[in-house]
């Protein structure tokens, strides 16, 4: 006899609220989250970070920085010694394995942790802002310091405001080391004077990354209403967010590397006006007015409101509900579970059951869910993302990762998802029956036409593949 229709309802809202708001159920998850959908969710908002004990282990920033800084110097003895500027082998073999080391180690770390997490829409929501303020392994030392970026910056942030997390993400070495902002030198700063007197064509200059990103990506997006001016204004501002151990062109030569540090020194003297706004000479802190009033700018309401729905929603959200979402950033002051929270409550979020196609990362993560395996070996993660065109860590650009079916979708991305699931069919082996795991894990979500292809298929590693591809798998 089927279900009346008030129960069934309430299982596709645990279907939705474990595939999209979450990372893919596991076996006996839906039947937890049955019966208040809403109320697992909004639990996961509660309280401090939940810091996985894979994240605890991993070294800290500061000490993986030194550790970087010790093989570069290696590598200028080894060039004054041999009176040539061509890098050592040894050294750059050396540097390499440091900094895979490290990547490796910080990659297993964050997907054992979204493999095993009890709170799914928490780590779902520490991948969307780090995302967000993405920063690239394509450039070094960053690979060795992407995770530790996410687990210092993003993950202790997300039950305070928006400020809060922008601050900690613009002042963290990872960040500042990414878009080259120890490099940037205020014309007028103290520094650029003395260099002067002594040698007047030497240019001292502003370096506009870290300042463009926040305001393009950030904060206010790409049609906020800043200008050029502002971001060079910006850039002056935040002259001197620096590194320790930054030295005046940017090398770790002085210092302890790995913290946040204001060096006056090259900071651009005076007031300054940005967005109609002007901020008093105040050093560090001239920067964070600005930064606080951009957290709260209406623009910045807008942009991370668009954001959240294309992320949970679907990939062109209605103008009334960004506005609606925008409106909770504002009136809450950036109150980020207040945020969360109102994508929670909206009603369009549970309206369709497949709203949003899943990227290499999420159907990799959902599949490693379903068989509830928890790989001990990062390279695995990383060798699958690398293949779909997701690898960790490297999203190519501070835009981050597109979050949108257009992009991950095509008949080449789809031959490799199959080709993916075929090898973890055949790993899975017999263990699996494809038909029970696609009832626990999808529950009613699970067409007809795909239990009808599971059941026919010609072995067991065959129907599970058919499973992992299926459309109600493919998306979330």
């Amino acid at each position: 006899m089927p279900a009346p229709t008030g129960v069934l309802l309430l299982r596709i809202e645990s279907v939705i609220a474990a595939n999209r708001f979450g990372l893919g159920a596991r076996p006996g998850e839906l039947s937890r989250i049955d019966g208040n959908p809403r109320g697992w969710l909004l639990d996961q908002l509660q309280g401090p970070s939940r810091l996985p004990k894979d994240i605890r282990s991993l070294p800290d920033t500061a000490s993986v920085l030194l550790e970087v800084q010790e093989v570069r110097q290696m590598q200028r003895e080894a060039n004054q010694a041999a009176e040539t500027d061509k890098p050592s082998p040894d050294v750059v073999q050396k540097f390499g394995a440091v900094v895979r080391k490290h990547y490796l180690s910080q990659t297993n770390a964050r997907f054992r942790a979204a493999t095993d997490t009890d709170y799914p829409f928490h780590e779902r929501l520490v991948h969307f802002w780090s995302n967000h303020f993405a920063v690239s392994a394509d450039k070094q030392p960053v690979s060795a310091l992407a995770g530790l970026f996410e687990n210092e910056a993003i993950r202790p942030n997300l039950s305070g405001k928006f400020f809060d997390l922008l601050l900690a993400v613009e002042k963290h070495p990872t960040m500042i080391v990414y878009l080259d902002n120890q490099r940037s030198i205020g014309p007028n700063s103290m520094l650029a004077q003395r260099a002067n007197r002594r040698r007047r064509d030497q240019q001292f200059g502003l370096n506009e990354n870290l300042a463009r990103e926040i305001l393009e990506l950030h904060t206010l997006g790409v049609d906020g209403g800043y200008t050029q001016q502002d971001v060079t204004t910006f850039a002056k501002v935040i002259t001197g967010w620096s590194i320790g151990g930054g030295g005046d062109r940017g090398r770790f030569s002085e210092g302890v590397p790995g913290t946040f540090e204001f060096r006056d020194n090259i900071h651009e003297p005076g007031k300054q006006q940005l967005l109609n706004t002007t901020y008093k000479e105040t050093g560090v802190e001239q920067g964070e007015a600005v930064l606080r009033d951009l957290a709260t700018h209406a623009s910045t309401a807008r942009h991370i409101a668009t954001k959240l729905l294309r992320h949970f929603v679907a990939d062109d959200p209605s103008e009334k509900l960004i506005a609606k979402i925008a409106e909770v950033f504002q009136l809450s002051g950036g109150d980020l579970p207040t945020v969360h929270a109102a994508l929670v409550d909206s009603r369009e979020a549970w309206q369709s059951t497949f709203g949003k196609y899943k990227t290499p990362q999420d159907f990799v993560i959902s599949a490693f869910r379903a068989f509830d395996r928890v790989p001990d070996d990062g390279k695995f993660f990383v060798g699958a993302l690398d293949m779909m065109g997701q690898t960790p860590y490297r999203p190519g650009s501070p835009a981050g990762w597109p979050d949108t079916a257009e992009h991950w979708g095509g008949a080449d991305a789809l031959y490799k998802r199959i080709e993916w699931s075929s090898t973890v069919a055949r790993y899975a082996g017999t263990r699996v029956n494809p038909l029970e795991l696609g009832n626990a894990v999808l529950g009613p979500a699970l067409g007809d036409h795909t239990r009808t292809a599971i059941s026919r298929a010609e072995s067991i590693m065959q129907g599970t593949t058919l499973l992992l591809v299926s459309p109600e798998f493919q998306r979330r």
